[in-house]
C-alpha cells in the first residue's frame, strides 16, 4: 500500500526536524485505517503547544487479476432462459444398459444448429411438455452435457445427454416416474424439445494438455467425463492435444449397467500410456476384505498412487454423481494425509481455490 504524507507544523525553526520526524511516525501508524486521514495533534515543543495538521492519503494497491487454470476463454452461460428456450429436435434416443439392469439409462442427441454453444463440463437446461399439479408449466431440469464441444457427430451442431430413467415407489406403494426423466427417455427422432444454458463453469477441463485429470463417477455422473475423453481421445484440435493421463473411476451397480464400456475400451487401445479406468461394481465385486466394491473402495486400493498424485501442482480431480459419493472418498485422504503431517479438509479447500477440485454431485 502505497501512502502520501502532507504535513503543516507550526513550531520553532531549532526545534522542526526532531518534531516532523515524530509526526511522520504518527501518521505512519494511521495510514491503515483509512483512505484519506485528516489529522491534527498539539505537542508541546519545550514550554510552547504547537500544533500539527496533516493529511494522509493511501492508495489500493491495483486488483491482481486471476487467471483460470481452466479452458474457460469463450465459455456462454445462460443464452437461452425459460421464458424463451431454443427448441431442438431429438435425432437418436438409444438404451444403453441391458434388459436385465437395475434401471435403464438413455443416451440422445439433439439438434442445437450451433445455436447452443457450450463446453466440455457444462450443463444444459431441459423443460419438459405439459404441466404440473397447478396447471403451470414444468420447470428445468439441468443434465450435465455427455458429448464433447464438437457433438457427437463432429459438426459443433448437436448435444447429447445421459440420463436415468427415474421410477420409484412411494410410501403409498403407488409407481411414481419422474417428470423430465421419463419425458425424455420417451423422446422419439423428430421429437421437439426445449432447452436452455448452457451453464456452468465449475467443471470446465484444465487448460494444460499434460495435466493429470483424475474423473470419479457414478452412474450419469459419467456425463461430463465422457465429454472430456472424447476431446482428449478421439478428436483432433490444432490448439490442443492431450499427453498427459486421464483416470477415470466409475461406479455402478451391476456390470449390465456400465456405461459406454466399448468407448472407453478403445480410448484405452489408442492411448495405453494416456487413459486408465477402473471400474467398481458394487453388487458384483469385493475389496480383499469381502466389502463391497463402492467408487471409493476402488480407489482405496490405489491410495499411495492416487495421494502422491495428488501433491502436484498439474493434478485435477472432478467429481460428479450421487453425493453420498463424497463422504467416503474424503474418509480415504484423511488418513492419507495425516501420514504427511496433512490436515485433509484444510488441503482440500486448498485444492478447491486453486481449481484443482472439483465437484458436481446430486
Amino acid at each position: 500500500m502505497a501512502s502520501a504524507v502532507n504535513a503543516s507544523v507550526s513550531l520553532p525553526s531549532s526545534s522542526s526536524s526532531s518534531l516532523t520526524t515524530r509526526a511522520s511516525t504518527i501518521y505512519s501508524e494511521r495510514v491503515s485505517f483509512s483512505k484519506n486521514i485528516f489529522y491534527s495533534r498539539n505537542v508541546y515543543v519545550g514550554k510552547k503547544m504547537v500544533q500539527i495538521r496533516a493529511q494522509v492519503t493511501t492508495e489500493t494497491p491495483a486488483k491482481v487479476e486471476k487467471v483460470s487454470k481452466k479452458d474457460d476463454e469463450g465459455v456462454v452461460v445462460n443464452k437461452f432462459k425459460p421464458k424463451d428456450p431454443y427448441i431442438g429436435k431429438c435425432l437418436l434416443n438409444s438404451k444403453i444398459t441391458a434388459d436385465d439392469a437395475p434401471g435403464e439409462t438413455w443416451h440422445m442427441v439433439f439438434t442445437t444448429e450451433g445455436e447452443v454453444p457450450y463446453k466440455e463440463g457444462q450443463s444444459i437446461g431441459v423443460i419438459p411438455d405439459g404441466i404440473d399439479k397447478n396447471g403451470k408449466p414444468h420447470k428445468l431440469r439441468l443434465y450435465s452435457i455427455a458429448s464433447s464441444a464438437l457433438g457427437d457427430f463432429g459438426n459443433s451442431k448437436t448435444v447429447s445427454l445421459c440420463v436415468k430413467r427415474l421410477v420409484y415407489t412411494n410410501d403409498k406403494g403407488e409407481m411414481v416416474k419422474g417428470v423430465c426423466s421419463n419425458f425424455l427417455c420417451d423422446l422419439k427422432p423428430g421429437a421437439d424439445v426445449k432447452i436452455t444454458g448452457p451453464v456452468g463453469k465449475e467443471m470446465l477441463m484444465p487448460k494444460d494438455p499434460n495435466a493429470t485429470v483424475i474423473m470419479l463417477a457414478t452412474g450419469t455422473g459419467i456425463a461430463p467425463f465422457r465429454s472430456f475423453l472424447w476431446k482428449m481421445f478421439f478428436e483432433k484440435h490444432e490448439n490442443y492435444k492431450f499427453n498427459g493421463l486421464a483416470w477415470l473411476f466409475l461406479g455402478v451397480p451391476t456390470t449390465s449397467s456400465l456405461l459406454y464400456k466399448e468407448e472407453f475400451a478403445k480410448m484405452k487401445e489408442k492411448a495405453p500410456e494416456n487413459f486408465r479406468v477402473d471400474y467398481a461394481v458394487s453388487r458384483e465385486q469385493t475389496n480383499d476384505k469381502g466389502e463391497k466394491m463402492y467408487i471409493q473402495t476402488r480407489m482405496a486400493q490405489y491410495a499411495e498412487e492416487l495421494w502422491e498424485l495428488l501433491k502436484k501442482d498439474n493434478t485435477y480431480v472432478y467429481m460428479c454423481g450421487l453425493k453420498g459419493m463424497e463422504k467416503g472418498i474424503d474418509d480415504i485422504m484423511v488418513s492419507l494425509a495425516a501420514k504427511d503431517g496433512i490436515d485433509w479438509l484444510e488441503y482440500r479447500r486448498q485444492l478447491k481455490k486453486s481449481e484443482q477440485w472439483n465437484v458436481e454431485v446430486y
